[in-house]
């Protein structure tokens, strides 16, 4: 369902668009390959690159984070191929320092104290968020596999999304049906 007409007019100035896309491996790891664009609707004046047009790129920047089955980064790279000021390729390889973090809960909290104010970009540790949520997307085959397996000899599981969000409270429909043994509600 789209958001519901504007009820005032108003006109477009600026486009953001982030795109983050998981793969399984072959050595067994997984990656997200993310990226985010800034697009303005008009031209305008850029010290370090002349006129920017209507259009065309004011950032284009993108990280590839390689995680392993414990969701600990393994690797990671950025690069900028589109930026305001020359200076601000040079920062992509401090990214390296989020290399053995994990994401767990905390991590946008560690990743930003790493990352954050001059040891980083804003675009690209603004880029962390979607990629680890993606990577968890990614890994959910690996997950429903082993779950399923868990469950079909008798174990009982606990999901993980277990009480993260309104769907998946103990006490609501989605775990009444899919997860008894874990149901709080009446």
């Amino acid at each position: 369902m789209p958001l519901p007409a504007p009820d005032v007019g108003r006109k477009p100035l600026h486009t953001r668009r982030i795109v983050c896309e998981g793969f399984q491996r072959d050595d067994g790891l997984w990656e997200v390959d993310g990226w985010i664009t800034d697009v303005k609707a008009y031209s305008f004046e850029n010290a370090d690159r002349g006129t920017i047009t209507a259009g065309e790129q004011l950032h284009g920047m993108g990280l590839r984070m390689t995680v392993d089955d414990d969701f600990v980064i393994r690797n990671i790279e950025a690069v900028t191929d589109f930026a305001p000021f020359r200076a601000c390729p040079s920062i992509t390889p401090n990214f390296k320092k989020l290399i053995g973090l994990k994401i767990v809960h905390g991590f946008t909290a560690k990743s930003r104290a790493l990352m954050g104010g001059i040891e980083g970009c804003t675009h690209l540790v603004d880029l962390l968020g979607p990629i680890a949520t993606t990577v968890l997307q990614t890994m959910t085959i690996r997950f429903r596999t082993q779950t399923k397996a868990l469950r079909e000899s008798g174990a009982s599981v606990k999901p993980m999304l277990l009480n993260s969000c309104h769907s998946w409270s103990s006490d609501g429909a989605v775990v009444k049906r899919e997860y008894p043994d874990y149901y709080t509600g009446k």
